[in-house]
């Protein structure tokens, strides 16, 4: 789960990281109280769950209370598009105004899991202010890398390697020790799963401040934590996703034109390997998982097909659990609710699978069935491509 800029601040401040002084707000004239309460200059930062806002002009400066509410204004309501957003954006509902903080230099921290040791990883660099990725790309020597025994928790000497690595002097080495510190202990407390902060500034008077944030929390973890559950923005993700979160559905929008639903995620990634390799692009990831009920199937076929880029749709199944008559009865239930607007192909193999074939067959249903997964898969791809040439 992921959780806006100030969001994020606020609960860094909790563990004794600073952060600038500011406020987040939903209207113009409450940007200008705030702005003329901190005093001007001020910087007004449009929340969304999306890296790349300065260059998209999410993030300006504000001489006076009354540029910053015009700046509020113009940004609250609209849909900011950035590098991370794809052409649609994201809607702009809370802007964040703080006051303004000159850097003397930009750090680059971030916590996250090395699932390859299998234990937390900080990573820093005295290159902030860049993205990582051009940051590895341009100077690999810059990035530090400490591994955290999750026994012990993040030592002090590991903060200081990272700090006199990144060529602080040593009243700042001791600052970023605390701010290492806090960032460990939030991130297991928390159950994050990323705690990046970029870039992490170095004032003219020697402070070092949490300029920018972002925080995402594992979401098998929310259930202990329901105060960080509450600061989920829905509004921030794909409606389609949400609806499946709601309904116990393990749905991801992707950007195909090939709905695929199976049971099982690494049938899934098989599925979505094979439209690739069949020359097609997988419009979602589907799992309705190993137990699913009829109707949680049938609410997931709902949703593959209300996806308006999805020209074709491939269920693939296989029988375990869940039973092959169980998934062709949603079928059947969610195909004479609604009418059918794409080609539809089906694959099942396993438990009960002569049943649910017979089901299927005996619908008079407009599928097409294929046993050979390969074949399934191309069959799928040349739907949706025939599909698109229509349209």
């Amino acid at each position: 789960m992921k959780i806006h800029e100030y969001q994020a601040k606020q609960l860094l401040a909790q563990y004794g990281v600073p952060v600038p002084e500011g406020h987040a707000v939903r209207d113009a004239s409450d940007a200008k109280r705030v702005a003329r309460d901190l005093g001007c200059p001020v910087a007004v930062k449009a929340q969304i769950h999306s890296g790349g806002r300065g260059k998209a002009g999410g993030i300006r400066t504000a001489a006076t209370p009354s540029e910053a509410a015009e700046i509020s204004g113009a940004l609250l309501g609209s849909r900011l598009v950035t590098n991370q957003t794809g052409p649609e954006g994201l809607p702009v509902h809370t802007v964040l105004v703080e006051k303004a903080v000159k850097p003397e230099k930009e750090l680059y921290v971030s916590l996250l899991l090395d699932t390859a040791q299998r234990t937390p990883v900080m990573v820093a660099s005295e290159a902030g202010g860049m993205e990582i990725e051009d940051i590895a790309a341009t100077t690999p020597e810059k990035i530090l890398k400490q591994h955290i025994d999750p026994v012990t928790g993040l030592l002090p000497y590991q903060a200081r390697n990272l700090g006199y690595g990144m060529n602080l002097p040593h009243d700042q080495v001791r600052q970023l020790t605390r701010v290492l510190s806090g960032i460990y202990r939030m991130f297991i407390d928390k159950d994050c799963s990323l705690v990046e902060i970029n870039p992490l500034i170095v004032t003219g008077d020697g402070s070092i401040l949490a300029l920018d944030a972002k925080v995402d929390f594992d979401d098998n973890g929310l259930i202990r934590h329901p105060e960080v559950a509450e600061l989920r923005d829905k509004l921030q993700e794909d409606p389609l996703e949400v609806r499946a979160t709601d309904l116990g559905v393990n749905y991801i929008k992707l950007d195909g034109t090939i709905g695929c639903m199976v049971n099982g995620a690494g049938l899934a990634m098989a599925t979505m390997d094979l439209v690739k390799w069949a020359g097609g692009e997988p419009a979602n990831f589907l799992d309705v998982g190993g137990g699913a009920s009829e109707d949680q199937v049938t609410n997931a076929l709902n949703i593959l097909l209300s996806d308006p880029r999805v020209k074709a749709a491939w269920v693939n199944i296989f029988g375990g659990i869940l039973r092959c008559d169980l998934v062709a009865r949603a079928i059947v239930r969610t195909l004479r609710e609604q009418e059918l607007k794409v080609p539809f192909i089906v694959r099942m193999n396993g438990t009960n699978v002569e049943e649910g074939m017979r089901l299927l067959a005996e619908s008079g249903l407009n599928i097409q069935f294929e046993s050979e997964l390969g074949e399934a898969a191309r069959k799928a791809v040349a739907a949706a491509a025939s599909a698109e040439r229509k349209t």
